[in-house]
């Protein structure tokens, strides 16, 4: 059983401490501006190879600070508890770090903008809804199907003033990789981490030898080397930003706030992170901000509200979780049995 939890003195049920709200608005801010960054690294770095380096570098060194991976006992052995434990965390890592971040980079790298990249990755709400219901049986309410559809005419207002014929190949990329994060958010559900920090550092260090794998086939060693020859202090910075900042501190961060508060009450911030993107992208790199980009804007936020703040509805009619609510079943690592438990 759980500790109850308490909210800070002066704050009641579901209201956060202004402490805790300049912490959600600095996280939202860091992952705005995270958009900037990786188009700065992409001029040192090719996307596949940068990718690479920002987990690895995010994997170490807290792989070692955060214990062995943690899972919900769920009636099954320790080592099938483990092993079962290791499956998700090469799923979600595959799907999230390898697919999703690949597909990120390479579609910046194409020429979708960092702004533009920061707003049309927020999709990724729709698609877990979608992937939820496929997966989960979770079928959304009005409401939701109401904020699915507003969020995709904005994706198509996005598409209208990116391309005026239609998305570029980089626009496109990064619509699948919204796609792509929300089936790493759906295979996160099923995993249901009671530990959301110690589960993404894992996860962290799935994609490392996939992605450089993939950076030596397709972007060529010789890239890579010059890459790596290169690096100057802008270079480390960037990577450093990346993963140290942007997925360690962020994500560590967030989850404690979602370990203290309702996922209701912290989830709306995540709704600035492409105000900071757009507005950082436009402050650093100089890019505009179209009239029909706020239109786009303003569809995918309040689409994107409507999906992610509305309940879901499981089979037989109990409301669904909340997609940015992390699981809370019992914690479970993996300690070696003791003599005792093996004759039993």
């Amino acid at each position: 059983m759980q500790p109850a939890r308490h909210a800070p003195a002066g704050t009641g049920p579901g209201r956060l401490a202004p402490a805790h709200v300049a912490l959600a608005a600095l996280v939202a801010a860091v992952w705005g501006v995270n958009f900037v960054v990786i188009e700065i690294g992409l001029d040192h770095f090719p996307p596949l190879l940068f990718s690479a380096l920002r987990f690895l570098v995010a994997a170490l060194p807290a792989v070692f600070l955060v214990g062995r991976p943690k899972v919900a006992w769920d009636g099954v052995s320790p080592a099938r508890t483990e092993l079962r434990a290791w499956g998700r965390i090469v799923g979600v890592g595959l799907v999230l770090g390898v697919a999703k971040f690949g597909l990120l980079f390479t579609g910046m790298d194409l020429g979708a903008p960092a702004g533009l990249s920061s707003l049309v990755l927020q999709a990724q709400a729709v698609f877990t809804a979608l992937f939820a219901f496929a997966a989960l049986g979770e079928r959304p309410g009005r409401l939701k199907v109401l904020g699915m559809a507003v969020a995709l005419a904005g994706i198509g207002v996005a598409a209208v003033d990116e391309g005026g014929s239609g998305p570029s190949a980089g626009f496109a990329l990064v619509i699948a990789a919204a796609a792509c994060w929300g089936v790493s958010n759906v295979l996160t559900r099923k995993a249901a981490p009671p530990d959301a920090l110690n589960f993404m550092v894992w996860v962290s260090t799935v994609p490392v030898l996939p992605l450089l794998a993939l950076s030596l086939l397709l972007e060529g060693p010789e890239r890579d080397l010059a890459a790596l020859r290169g690096l100057d202090w802008t270079g480390v910075g960037v990577i450093v930003y990346v993963a140290w900042i942007t997925a360690v501190f962020g994500f560590g961060a967030w989850a404690w706030l979602l370990r203290r508060h309702p996922a209701s009450s912290v989830a709306p911030f995540f709704l600035l992170v492409p105000v900071f993107g757009m507005s950082s992208a436009a402050l650093f790199l100089g890019e505009p901000v179209t009239p029909l980009r706020w239109c786009a804007a303003a569809l995918l936020v309040g689409g994107v509200a409507l999906t992610s703040l509305a309940p879901g509805r499981v089979p037989g009619g109990g409301p669904g979780r909340n997609p940015v609510a992390p699981a809370e079943p019992a914690v479970v690592s993996f300690p070696r049995p003791t003599s005792k438990e093996r004759r039993a």
